[in-house]
């Protein structure tokens, strides 16, 4: 997965626990606060892979 649809995950969980806070739907809220997270994971294994193929130069 790339950088862009970690950052869409990012965004849709964003909205997704907007909307839940809005509706005051606890479960809509915590949906769109695990998508949020699991963005950002799937982001910084992007971040690291991308280091690990990159040559170092030292």
């Amino acid at each position: 997965m790339g950088k862009g649809k970690a950052k869409a995950k990012q965004a849709k969980g964003r909205m997704k626990e907007t909307a839940g806070r809005v509706m005051d739907d606890r479960g809509t809220q915590a949906e769109g606060s695990g998508e949020q997270l699991m963005g950002k994971a799937q982001e910084s294994a992007q971040r690291v892979a991308e280091r690990v193929q990159k040559p170092s130069a030292r």
